[in-house]
């Protein structure tokens, strides 16, 4: 079935072939991916519409020497496919196999790690520098996509990359949001083959020289240019930022592709190639509904996937409802998202009010100081947003946002541990992050329920407020359709122990259920926390001096987190007691099932209890021994 596909191992091997079998090539390179990713999940459309721009890369540039970045990286599994790595693609974001995304440490041919958005034109330009400065002769390309091209970052690195004008650097813009239209057929072909070639920069080298002496004539010839040029191709804007700009021309054509990518291996100077790609190209299913097929699980490619039914709500869902709610309450609320409708549980919400519905684009900076200009006028923002991208954003959380006192709410998914989509999507670091910003307050639900209740607390606030949850589902609360304003600042105890001096579990968000599940064993005292900040530090007093041990645990870095917050303010108000902290390590975790990532860092039922008794066993005196 994969005849030829099975001799490449390599892009030397692939540059070997006649260029007349790379048809053939993409046939059977699209036809293994459908297969193995329905087999292990991962993404699709986007790696379906990469397929044919992938093998003109490789075969034109003399890779890994030439240094080949790919933006966000969901569309390298044709790249790692090539690069030796066929084999491995069962192990396809699982534990201890390949990740979705390029990895320094994993090939060679990976030359940046990437996962966020917007970084691949920066990297490759210093790349491309630092080529230079070593006297190396080997090209930067970076492959950005057109909704990356939407982040402020592109833009900064296109306006650094044009003043550098003999840097062997390539930009391919990846267009895959537009249909093929009759101009990037075969005359814009010739055309992109033409200005592409040395025979056109020969000639506009040769026109500066003789234009040159009279500057009004060169100015005039030069306006002509861009004006003809202007006629078939959308590029003024790349050409002011001082890139030599070539297209659109047809992503899924390799006789189109291969001839202009080498006339642009010749040029030197900043060259920008737009190409038109259709996501989930050559399987129908995926073509009709490229969202749908963005990242399935596994399935059947002959049936497509088949929704399921029933079942527990995950906690976007719980988000997405409310939102609509909430909307429905009060004509104040706006709902911005950075591209991620799909992913925070807006759709419903988008469609029911598309006034208030706001998609900036992949512009997470924007999109907070955005939410700040709205709260200033009496609008009430509530900014859906992933964890791992609210990062992206931290400098204007705090100048635009925290301090001013904004009442934005910040509904923030994926805290903790992502699963496949690993360290790079990890929400790890949020709770940190979040409780040393002053006004800001940080909440963390227990359940499905509280979560929505949260959301509700928060959203009345006259603050800013961050509700942060996990991704999928949680322990299977049911979710009251009423809203109730939950006590400030105040923790819920879900569980006393029977017993004096013995241990106090106090649980942040996802780490309250396992924490039940460990208190009921050790007959200890389980908190509900509910609030990182502000904390219950009441409560928080009358559990540190009546309780032997208190044992903090969060799904989140153990460094600077929630629990830390509990021994700074138990510190500050004189109070000695043996504090242990439980959390995520000082270390990045790699993809994986986030049930057994968690067991495996100790932050399970069993986890929690082990460790606990440890503790109490190197506790005197020797009746606290006694309680484990």
């Amino acid at each position: 079935m994969y005849k030829l596909l099975e001799t490449i191992n390599s892009p030397a091997e692939l540059r070997r072939l006649p260029r007349r079998e790379l048809g053939v090539l993409a046939d059977e390179l699209r036809a293994f991916l459908l297969d193995s990713v329905s087999r292990t999940g991962g993404h699709l459309s986007s790696n379906l519409g990469t397929v044919e721009l992938t093998i003109a890369l490789h075969y034109v540039f003399n890779t890994p020497h030439d240094r080949l970045i790919w933006d966000v990286g969901h569309q390298t599994y044709a790249h790692k496919i090539l690069t030796g790595r066929r084999e491995r693609m069962r192990t396809l974001r699982q534990q201890g196999g390949i990740s979705g995304f390029p990895r320094r440490i994993e090939s060679e041919y990976d030359t940046f790690g990437t996962a966020h958005s917007s970084t691949s034109i920066s990297a490759a330009l210093g790349m491309a520098l630092a080529a230079r400065q070593r006297g190396d002769d080997r090209h930067a390309v970076a492959v950005i996509g057109d909704g990356a091209m939407s982040a402020g970052q592109a833009f900064e690195a296109l306006n650094n990359a044009g003043v550098c004008a003999d840097a062997r650097l390539i930009v391919v813009l990846n267009d895959n949001d537009m249909s093929i239209s009759p101009p990037v057929g075969a005359l814009n072909r010739y055309l992109a083959r033409l200005m592409s070639g040395r025979f056109y920069a020969a000639a506009r080298r040769a026109g500066e020289r003789v234009l040159g002496v009279a500057p009004p004539l060169w100015e005039l010839a030069k306006r002509l240019e861009e004006h003809a040029k202007g006629m078939v191709v959308p590029g003024t804007m790349f050409e002011e930022f001082g890139f030599n700009y070539i297209g659109p021309i047809d992503g899924h054509d390799l006789d189109s592709l291969i001839p202009t990518l080498a006339n642009l291996k010749e040029l030197r100077g900043p060259q920008f190639l737009h190409v038109v790609t259709k996501k989930g190209q050559g399987y129908k299913l995926a073509e009709a509904d490229p969202v749908l097929y963005h990242g399935p699980g596994k399935f059947d490619p002959a049936e497509g996937i088949v929704a399921k039914s029933g079942g527990k709500p995950s906690y976007t869902q719980v988000f997405g409802q409310w939102l609509c709610d909430m909307a429905e309450r009060d004509p104040r609320l706006v709902g911005i998202t950075p591209a991620m409708r799909e992913g925070s549980g807006m759709v419903e919400f988008a469609q029911r009010f598309p006034d208030r519905y706001h998609d900036v684009g992949i512009a997470e900076q924007h999109a907070l100081t955005f939410a700040a200009g709205m709260a200033c006028e009496g609008v009430k923002p509530v900014v859906a947003i992933y964890s791992t991208f609210l990062q992206r954003a931290y400098d204007q959380l705090i100048h635009d946002v925290a301090l001013q006192n904004l009442p934005v709410l910040l509904a923030i998914d994926r805290a903790g541990l992502v699963g496949a989509d690993g360290a790079t999507h990890a929400g790890s670091y949020d709770l940190s992050y979040l409780r040393c910003l002053p006004n800001v307050a940080v909440l963390a639900p227990a359940d499905e329920n509280e979560c929505r209740q949260m959301l509700y607390t928060g959203f009345l606030r006259d603050q800013p407020v961050a509700v942060r949850y996990p991704r999928g589902t949680g322990p299977g609360v049911a979710v009251e359709p009423a809203m109730a304003e939950l006590p400030w600042g105040r923790a819920d105890v879900r569980r006393r122990s029977t017993r004096a001096g013995g241990v106090a579990i106090l649980a942040f968000g996802s780490m309250v259920a396992p924490a039940l599940g460990a208190g009921a064993d050790l007959d200890a005292t389980v908190v509900n926390m509910r609030f990182v900040k502000p904390l219950d530090v009441d409560l928080l007093g009358e559990l540190a001096r009546s309780h032997a041990l208190l044992v903090t645990v969060e799904e989140n870095v153990v460094a600077g987190g929630a629990g830390a917050g509990c021994a700074e303010w138990l510190a500050a108000a004189g109070i000695d007691v043996p504090v242990m902290h439980l959390g995520l390590p000082d270390r990045f975790i790699d993809h994986g099932d986030p049930a057994r990532l968690l067991a495996e860092e100790g932050l399970d039922a069993a986890g929690i209890r082990a460790a606990v008794v440890k503790r109490l066993a190197a506790l005197s005196p020797p009746a606290l021994r006694k309680s484990a």
